[in-house]
């Protein structure tokens, strides 16, 4: 009967010994949110179109349209002649006061083609407006504009022809 009463006593030990589980719950609360964007749009306006230049038939040069201004210049050799020159336009729109990433793809190969297969080729490298800043600011109203410029490299004896190439302008929200 010791016995029992020793082993009764440990047992009474163990449960006084156990905590005591909680009879209630606990519920926290968080919120749920997301930021929805009006559709970004990005519309072409304007070609890039470095006008009618004259080549030299021992020396190259270039023609620059300056992708802030829009004015057209050329070196070494390369006359510019009177006629249509501009720089390329594109117009966007997103949500106000945001911030919109912009890639500029060059034409493929780095080079303005002329005949079918691209026969001859042209040098050319285009630029950005605002120095080449690849981040706008839509600003109040959403509204944004992306002008390209580039330079457009003769080489001595240019062959004569028209002389085109597509390039992409992509605009993302980052």
């Amino acid at each position: 009967m010791r016995l029992n009463v020793c082993l009764a006593a440990l047992a009474a030990t163990f449960v006084a010994a156990t905590p005591a589980m909680a009879a209630s719950t606990a519920t926290a609360t968080a919120n749920a949110k997301g930021v929805v964007l009006q559709s970004l749009t990005l519309n072409w306006v304007k070609d890039l179109d470095f006008g009618t230049v004259a080549s030299d038939p021992s020396t190259g040069g270039t023609v620059v349209v300056n992708s802030d201004t829009g004015a057209r210049s050329t070196t070494g050799a390369v006359v510019a002649l009177p006629g249509a020159f501009n720089r390329a336009q594109f117009d966007g729109f997103a949500s106000p006061n945001v911030n919109v990433q912009l890639t500029l793809t060059q034409p493929a190969g780095g080079v303005i083609c002329n005949g079918t297969g691209c026969v001859n080729t042209i040098g050319a490298a285009l630029s950005l407006d605002q120095g080449g800043l690849t981040t706008r600011s839509t600003g109040g109203t959403g509204a944004f504009t992306v002008n390209v410029g580039g330079t457009f490299t003769l080489a001595a004896a240019q062959p004569a022809g028209l002389y085109t190439s597509q390039f992409d302008l992509t605009a993302v929200y980052p």
